[in-house]
């Protein structure tokens, strides 16, 4: 089991591909252990072989088409609209226009890459430096994964084994928290900078247009979460129903999705879906040879070293997550570390509900820092700018963040409330 653990954070280390990593890891465990390696792609197929995860695709491809089909653009010109004439509003606009993203894409890297190619050229024009810029957008679109629709969340109930609806309710406080954190941050940071010069004063009537032009595009999460919550589809069939209204939207009311744009888009999901599940079915086979090992009731029992108070344990446990997410991809450290960590906290009498936010915060952190940050990635390849550079500059939104995440997950009501009432 030892054995097993090293291997696998070595060839992480070793900059080996994560799905590379787990695999061969358990392919050597499964000879060690005398375990026929036929069972391998048996478990890796059970791993996928379910109807909720076709929700991943599904919202990838929704995604995707909304970013080409002029969807993002449209919420980005709202949220200029509305605070682009304040000091350093541009970069106030970069979080408002990620939350608003958030609530219609479902990833953080299509939050980061359709809300960072509109707004980094922009804000390098009007002169912010291009470290802050990207640290800003990778930061806001780590929001993706925490105001629903989130496919983190999906994933993860369907390992929990809880309601997806209740779980997007849950998340909706939290993320508003930290989006608002992060703009009041932004604020503090550029109030002495020489950005945005040209700065308008507020409109009305230019509001009132872009809200008119985005109307559309801001129905999206009330017909994926409200026909969830209203009983109307699964989770997997309002991601099929975010597509065909994407499709919609941007071929006919905004008519700017065309063949080619249409084949980039799914192209794209193809891809990043594919990653995503592939990762899903060997991490799977990992994680149940955890299983086998009684993994979780060691784990357990080390946590419940530290006494039976569970404040001290939560501490522990999200300043294992902040470093595991680190390492760890985010697909793969839910399937590795949910199993693991949530008879421990159902043992400590903690809402599924708290806890599954706290989860995904800690990993939507894990998407900021380097070596598998992929907000970072995403945001530096826009900037073209160096990981690292980027990486000092973050460094006081990750501090926010890891604010935000103690307070949520200390203060229950925040993430019970909503779907308490549902």
């Amino acid at each position: 089991m030892i054995l097993l653990l090293i291997l696998l954070l070595a060839l992480i280390l070793l900059s080996i591909p994560v799905f590379l990593s787990i695999g061969l890891s358990t392919a050597v465990a499964f000879v060690v252990s005398n375990l026929p390696l036929f069972m391998i792609p048996q478990k890796m197929f059970d791993g996928v072989n379910s109807y909720v995860l076709l929700a991943v695709p599904l919202f990838m491809l929704a995604g995707s088409i909304m970013d080409q089909g002029g969807i993002s653009k449209r919420l980005v010109d709202l949220s200029e609209s509305l605070v682009g004439h304040f000091k350093g509003g541009l970069a106030i606009t970069s979080i408002l226009s990620s939350m608003l993203f958030a609530g219609v894409s479902g990833s953080a890297a299509a939050d980061t890459a359709a809300v960072g190619g509109v707004l980094i050229p922009s804000m390098k024009k009007r002169g912010y430096d291009k470290n802050f810029a990207a640290s800003i957008i990778a930061t806001g679109g780590s929001i993706g994964v925490i105001i629903p629709p989130s496919i983190p969340m999906i994933i993860f109930a369907f390992i929990a084994n809880i309601s997806v609806g209740k779980l997007f309710l849950a998340g909706i406080i939290p993320g508003i928290i930290i989006g608002l954190s992060l703009i009041t941050l932004v604020v503090f940071k550029t109030r002495n900078l020489q950005i945005d010069e040209a700065r308008r004063e507020f409109s009305f009537g230019k509001f009132k247009t872009t809200f008119k032009d985005a109307i559309w595009a801001l129905g999206i999460p009330i017909i994926v979460v409200g026909g969830i919550l209203g009983g109307l589809f699964t989770a997997t069939e309002s991601a099929a129903v975010a597509v065909i209204y994407a499709l919609f939207v941007s071929s006919f009311i905004y008519r700017e999705l065309n063949l080619k744009k249409l084949y980039k888009a799914t192209i794209y999901a193809i891809n990043t879906s594919s990653i995503i599940l592939i990762i899903i079915s060997i991490a799977t086979v990992f994680s149940w040879f955890l299983s086998m090992n009684n993994i979780q009731e060691l784990l357990t029992q080390s946590f419940l070293l530290l006494g039976d108070n569970k404040f001290v344990i939560l501490l522990a446990i999200n300043l294992f997550l902040l470093i595991m997410g680190t390492f760890v991809e985010t697909t793969a450290s839910l399937i590795l570390f949910v199993p693991v960590v949530t008879p421990l906290l159902n043992q400590l009498g903690i809402d599924p509900m708290t806890y599954g936010v706290m989860i995904v915060i800690n990993l939507a952190i894990g998407m900021l820092t380097p070596p598998l940050g992929i907000c970072l990635m995403v945001s530096s390849s826009i900037a073209q700018s160096r990981i690292m550079e980027i990486s000092k500059a973050i460094i006081p939104f990750l501090l926010v963040m890891i604010f935000d995440l103690f307070l949520i997950t200390f203060i229950p009501f925040l993430t019970t409330f909503l779907p308490s009432i549902y």
